[in-house]
């Protein structure tokens, strides 16, 4: 039987840094510079954070992270993978993210999705995500994907990756 890995989407697959960046340029003319971002939480780093999130077709049109279409396949072909995702805390972005998934990822079938409020009741053997509130209580591999807000983190209790080629090498 192939171990079940869960796979966080926002910050993991989709690129929201690169799409809060292109939308506060959008709607305000200034460029946020992703250094400035380190050790910040989201909302401290975007300034319409909150506005962003709920508008519509924030996360229909979200970038895709480098490298993930090849790396999600790759994982999906050795494990039993599972996308997991706090979609429910923006209930506008339920259909976004499914569509998005749909489009970027047709070999992840809808089985394959849950969109939840909190992950902590989702088993699994490994789990992939930029938060470290998600991975805390998770009793399996904990792999955290390194984003701005999570750079300054050192619990040796995670596997730190840097993107989608480290993780094809190491799993």
């Amino acid at each position: 039987m192939k171990a079940q890995m869960l796979v966080d989407m926002d910050g993991v697959l989709a690129d929201v840094y690169s799409q809060f960046i292109n939308f506060e340029y959008r709607d305000s003319g200034i460029r946020l510079n992703r250094e400035e971002m380190y050790g910040k939480t989201e909302e401290e780093a975007f300034p319409s954070f909150d506005r962003h999130v709920r508008s519509s077709g924030f996360f229909r049109t979200a970038p895709l992270m480098a490298d993930s279409i090849e790396g999600l396949k790759y994982l999906n072909d050795k494990y039993n993978v599972l996308i997991v995702s706090s979609a429910t805390e923006f209930p506008g972005s339920l259909i976004e993210k499914q569509e998005w998934l749909n489009e970027h990822f047709p070999f992840i079938t809808w089985q394959q999705m849950i969109f939840c409020g909190r992950k902590d009741s989702i088993k699994g053997d490994i789990m992939i995500d930029d938060h470290p509130k998600n991975l805390s209580f998770f009793s399996g591999e904990k792999v955290l994907f390194t984003q701005p807000h999570n750079i300054r983190i050192t619990n040796p209790a995670y596997r730190r990756v840097a993107g989608w080629k480290e993780i094809m090498e190491i799993y």
